[in-house]
């Protein structure tokens, strides 16, 4: 048996050859990351009063605009979106929303403990205030199977 060996202007064909595939393992795993965080976080981007709401077994409805969102906490404290707003100055804070743009919706969240009277006076605010399109929110009730 004879074995023959390469002369030096011969090409070795155990070099190393650039691999043309882009590995795409790491770019899976950064994107499954982001949206496991983005899953988690989109919940809590929403309105951050803390409230315990009433039960309905209505469907829910979807805005096209954004919508005021008004809260009644069980302290009779109110707020526009996240910020507390006292009742003095509620109705001049919704009639400046309501001249930007009378169509908008209002959802209006409150505390099942608030009385009928808390919430009635609040709705009568925000219709003074020029709204016409007012939604009370509340929880999907769950049924039994």
């Amino acid at each position: 048996m004879a074995l023959s060996l390469p002369s030096s202007g011969e090409a070795r064909e155990d070099r190393y050859a650039p691999l043309a595939e882009i590995n795409v393992t790491p770019m899976v795993d950064v994107m499954l990351v982001l949206l496991v965080i983005f899953m988690i976080t989109a919940p809590l981007l929403t309105v951050g009063v803390p409230l315990d709401l009433p039960k309905s077994q209505a469907a829910q409805l979807t805005a096209s605009k954004k919508p005021v969102i008004i809260s009644l906490n069980r302290h009779s404290e109110v707020f526009i979106g996240d910020e507390r707003v006292g009742t003095d100055e509620l109705e001049g804070r919704l009639s400046t929303l309501a001249a930007e743009d009378p169509g908008r919706i209002v959802y209006v969240r409150s505390d099942r403990t608030n009385t009928y009277a808390q919430l009635m006076n609040t709705l009568g605010l925000i219709n003074r205030a020029g709204f016409s399109k007012v939604s009370l929110v509340a929880e999907a009730a769950v049924t039994p199977k």
